[in-house]
């Protein structure tokens, strides 16, 4: 990562933040036993406190359930704490080991078996190259069979500092354990549906046990958007724990807390300017870190963490809403500019005045001095619109705008929630999230989410159909589905195993959605644009365009992307093959083609018995009729599966 955009304690010690142990208490419940460094500065490792930050930690690193396997693995995501911007990254070990065979038993160690966890919170996204080291050092922590040895674990701290570095997000690493082409295995054509899903930054819940099922198909889906693992989770953990959160009413409205402001910086709302990182990528927002800000940027003094610095010394703070209503929760959160959190009807015309000003300022024609595009904003409740120069995304970016501003502003991504984390599906300052879980519970509050992943069934349940409607596959989008499972169930031979095979491999899915993510995009900058968009669907490019990350994406030019072809990569006119493809989605989705279907194969099996009480010239009449049945049903099931229900 550049200088400017890495965290103070990543300067000092590296990408590893912590190595944490976390053991199961039986009175106390999940604690820390162990942290290097200490997780509050001037405590002792043995330290059983936390940061108010974190205090989720112990049921995030040793999950719920964990007594049913032997070992696990967890990826999750803590808030960063003040004076850091970025998500912290966490991977965690889970083993269990049986009380009697240990060397050394402490006196609280009361049940028959000893759970623990051993994680690395890291500033890094790399899940699978942490997992792998990790996996092996917990192994060797728990041979040792006794836990008061604990100088593996600092020579894991110092090792994985070492050898570690931002270089790694670079390279295909950052991938490591993450198979797309296991997703396409199991998902077959419902993979495009999840994609979809969280481009419209709808509320997606996975579910599954045990974790490291879960968290692994999370963050596959996740991979196949271009840079979305390497740099666009940065900003996607930023919420309160639920202590932090007032309870009463009487409370938000007479004492409003440092908390309940979202801090944006000067550079939000008027800086246009644009750095370049390395590789050529932008990074949205540099300009407001020029001067003496650059050497400490995201250090924020105590006075100042909640707050933003104005071009003018001034700290402002925006409101976060207070209540959601269907007209204004969405577009509370899709500009940046302060009016549109307005805190009271007299605050709301000082920021009316404020933004007419702003727009004074600005050239009148539909570009800024320094060539990015301005953006109009609806005003919540007002009917107004404000002027908004380019919109920043905080994320770094490359010629495409890749990674897009999904997981931002609200837009969570906890790859494995503990139940104490429950509160967050309907916490108002949350605009969605992609979130995996374990428990039960979870799963059957479905009016808390939009869709629920059975990772398990490979089943896809969204509740609203009007949502369904949205995300009904294209004709097009049919084709790019089949042609994903084809490639990929027809190369299932050992090809890959000496390094030769690329067509229906990992890297080769990946490039696939990039491309029908980049066609997309291309598209949608086209004029006289309705057939082409017709083939992504027309209701989902809509639905699209009113995404936080739309707006973010489409306020700044890209023009790396008029060398893109701006059309769906398997557009073309309808022929029988389609028509066979339509069929089988259509007998294979909807509630009434699966009943059919279900009674054409029930009748085949009495035709059969039928035949046989009949007598054998008659029942070979009977089975020719079956198979001919068959023959025809197959035909569709051998076609896409479904793509969601």
């Amino acid at each position: 990562l550049p200088a400017w955009l890495r965290p103070c304690s990543m300067e000092r010690h590296g990408p590893v933040l912590h190595i944490v142990v976390v053991g199961f208490h039986h009175k106390k419940g999940c604690q820390v036993e162990f942290s290097y460094p200490p997780l509050k500065p001037g405590e002792g490792h043995d330290s059983h406190s936390l940061p108010e930050e974190w205090k989720y930690l112990p049921f995030l690193a040793l999950p719920d359930g964990a007594h049913n396997y032997q070992e696990d693995t967890v990826f999750f995501h803590l808030p960063p704490r003040c004076g850091d911007r970025t998500t912290v990254y966490g991977v965690s070990c889970y083993r269990q080991i049986e009380a009697k065979a240990l060397k050394v038993r402490q006196a609280d160690i009361t049940r028959e078996t000893v759970q623990k966890s051993v994680c690395v919170l890291s500033q890094l996204p790399l899940y699978g190259l942490l997992q792998a080291k990790l996996q092996l050092i917990t192994h060797a922590y728990f041979e040792e069979k006794d836990f008061s040895q604990i100088s593996i674990l600092k020579e894991l701290y110092e090792h994985m500092n070492s050898s570690l570095g931002s270089t790694l997000l670079e390279g295909s690493q950052v991938y490591l354990g993450l198979s797309p082409r296991d997703l396409v295995l199991h998902f077959r054509h419902k993979v495009l549906i999840l994609f979809k899903l969280i481009l419209l930054e709808k509320k997606v819940l996975f579910y599954i046990s045990p974790v490291n099922r879960l968290v692994g198909a999370l963050m596959t889906v996740l991979s196949l958007f271009p840079g979305m693992i390497e740099h666009g989770l940065s900003d996607c953990s930023h919420y309160r724990p639920r202590k932090s959160i007032s309870e009463g009413a009487g409370l938000q409205e007479n004492a409003p807390q440092v908390d309940d402001y979202v801090s944006v910086s000067a550079a939000d709302t008027s800086s246009t300017n644009l750095g370049v990182g390395k590789g050529g990528r932008k990074m949205a927002g540099d300009s407001s870190l020029e001067g003496p800000k650059a050497n400490v940027p995201f250090s924020l003094s105590e006075k100042t963490c909640n707050g933003a610095q104005s071009s003018n010394g001034a700290v402002q703070h925006l409101k976060v809403p207070s209540r959601a209503s269907p007209a204004s929760s969405e577009s509370d959160w899709e500009t940046l500019d302060p009016s549109i959190l307005e805190e009271s009807a007299l605050k709301e015309g000082e920021h009316e005045n404020a933004a007419s000003e702003q727009a004074k300022t600005l050239p009148s024609k539909g570009m800024s001095s320094e060539g990015l595009p301005i953006t109009v904003q609806p005003q919540a409740n007002t009917g107004h619109a404000v002027l908004v120069q380019g919109l920043v995304s905080g994320l770094e970016e490359d010629q495409y705008g890749m990674p897009l501003a999904i997981f931002t502003k609200g837009y969570l991504c906890l790859p494995y929630m503990a139940l104490q984390q429950h509160h967050l599906l309907s916490d108002v300052t949350v605009r969605g999230f992609v979130a995996g879980a374990t428990n039960i519970l979870f799963r059957q509050q479905k009016h808390l989410s939009d869709a629920i992943v059975e990772i398990e069934d490979a089943q896809v349940q969204i509740h609203d159909p009007e949502l369904r409607k949205i995300l009904n596959p294209t004709t097009a989008d049919l084709r790019f589905s089949d042609y994903l499972v084809k490639h990929v169930t027809e190369n299932r031979d050992d090809v890959f195993l000496d390094g030769t095979g690329w067509e229906g491999g990992d890297e080769w899915i990946r490039a696939q959605f990039s491309a029908y993510l980049h066609a997309l995009l291309a598209a949608v900058l086209q004029p006289d644009n309705e057939k082409t968009l017709s083939d992504f669907g027309t209701t989902f490019v809509a639905a699209w365009k009113n995404t936080h990350n739309y707006r973010v994406w489409n306020s700044n030019k890209h023009p790396a992307l008029a060398e893109i072809n701006s059309s769906h990569p398997f557009q073309g006119q309808y022929s029988v093959s389609d028509v066979k493809l339509r069929l089988s989605h259509s007998v294979q989705n909807s509630e009434r083609g699966k009943k059919i279907g279900n009674v054409m194969v029930s009748t085949s099996r009495n035709v059969v018995q039928t035949g046989r009480a009949v007598g054998q010239s008659v029942g070979g009449a009977f089975t020719s009729a079956k198979s001919a049945m068959s023959s025809w049903f197959s035909t569709f099931t051998q076609s896409p599966q479904s793509l969601g229900d």
